[in-house]
């Protein structure tokens, strides 16, 4: 994976309570991009707040640990890369698949910004 420019996750882009993991398997809507799952809503905060995400790797899903923190690391890097297509105010969670490790990254990213024009429309109306 090549390095783009310097732009890492901040404390406050990333879902780190029980609480809101929860609240979004609950109550979050849920893309399939194939090898990997995106859960999203909107956050009940102010809209201009940044989006917020989350990583989710299980043993069953992935694999053993180097796998799970592969994919972890890979689906991070998608984030990272292309947040700015992500509309402002939204918690989301990345939910790795068994097939996340074994595909290029480069159709990764095209999944994932795919997804991310998908959610643009998705954005509540600016009041």
């Amino acid at each position: 994976m090549p390095h783009g420019p310097a732009m890492g996750l901040r404390a406050g882009q990333r879902l780190r309570r029980n609480a809101d993991f929860r609240a979004l398997r609950e109550q979050g809507r849920r893309l399939d991009c194939g090898a990997f799952l995106l859960t999203w809503r909107p956050r009940s905060e102010p809209i201009m707040r940044p989006t917020r995400v989350g990583v989710v790797a299980s043993r069953i899903a992935v694999g053993g640990a180097v796998e799970r923190n592969r994919a972890k690391r890979r689906l991070r890097e998608l984030f990272r890369r292309h947040q700015e297509l992500m509309p402002p105010g939204l918690d989301l969670v990345l939910t790795a698949r068994r097939s996340l490790n074994r595909l290029p990254f480069s159709e990764l990213e095209q999944r994932f910004i795919h997804v991310c024009r998908q959610l643009a429309p998705a954005r509540p109306p600016h009041v």
